[in-house]
């Protein structure tokens, strides 16, 4: 099998100078992706171009949803850098997920855009429903955080029927430690500062005992940082996302011990190292392996 190389395919549709001066990207699904192209690659007349090809397109519609979902909805003074960024977003969304319909037409793949356009049609409903949820009312972090799990899942999830059915319950399992993992290593890096947590899970985490007067500076996002810091403190946000963090990498390690083929648990096995290698390296967690 092929050497994972995703992330380097994706450079020539991604790095675009006028993007990284003026806005920030979120992280590309290297894990999930990484699993993704594992399991493509496994059974009886595996095709690794294709298994590439899937991995690229779903990183790169994944890419485009996040860096939509970057957007600060909250922020309405016209004009400025901050308008520009939020233009800059909208626009790299909409080229990055436009890619996958061109890298699939042009290789033949018309029903791989059909499934692909119906798991993001059910993405852009769960996350509807996640943000009327999150509209005027207070939202479990625990529930916030189950739901944005299931959504980082979504687009890999519809490639379940064209892994060997003998995989598909590690499959299923493995993918969902892993959104897991780069779920809770992103709400951790998106928790360090009061504008960015805004509706996260550390954010969600603190409404839930904040006083009247702390919620109301942390909806107008007039807190302190200092205060945030103390205010995350004692709500142990970060502590208890890196216990999720450590649990799903647990899960991910025991359930690589079960696996028979070896072949296959090291591939897994360095899908994991190379997924902690990624969270250190972007500063979004302290995991020792």
């Amino acid at each position: 099998m092929k050497p994972y190389r995703i992330p380097q395919l994706a450079k020539p549709y991604t790095d675009y100078d006028m993007i990284q001066r003026h806005t920030e990207l979120p992280p590309f699904s290297d894990g999930r992706g990484h699993l993704l192209y594992i399991f493509l690659g496994r059974g009886r007349g595996a095709d690794f171009q294709q298994a590439e090809l899937f991995t690229l397109v779903t990183g790169l519609v994944q890419l485009g949803l996040d860096t939509h979902e970057s957007i600060d909805r909250n922020h309405e003074e016209p004009g400025g850098d901050m308008m520009r960024t939020r233009q800059l977003k909208v626009l790299a969304g909409d080229y990055f997920s436009s890619w996958f319909y061109h890298l699939l037409a042009r290789h033949g793949q018309v029903e791989m855009v059909g499934i692909l356009s119906a798991a993001i049609a059910d993405f852009n409903v769960m996350k509807a429903n996640l943000y009327g949820k999150m509209s005027g009312t207070l939202v479990p972090a625990e529930q916030y955080l189950k739901h944005t799990v299931q959504l980082n899942m979504r687009l890999f999830l519809s490639f379940t029927p064209m892994i060997e059915e003998s995989l598909r319950d590690i499959w299923q399992k493995l993918l969902a430690e892993f959104s897991q993992c780069e779920t809770a290593a992103l709400e951790l890096r998106r928790g360090t500062a009061p504008a960015s947590a805004l509706e996260g899970y550390a954010y969600w985490k603190v409404m839930e005992s904040a006083t009247e007067e702390e919620r109301q500076q942390l909806k107008g996002q007039t807190l302190d940082p200092k205060d945030w810091q103390k205010l995350k403190l004692r709500c142990k946000c970060d502590t208890l996302l890196t216990d999720k963090l450590h649990s799903s990498l647990a899960s991910i390690q025991s359930l690589l011990q079960g696996i028979r083929d070896e072949d296959l648990a090291g591939q897994l096995r360095a899908a994991l190292d190379r997924l902690l290698l990624q969270m250190k390296i972007s500063g979004q967690a302290a995991v020792e392996g």
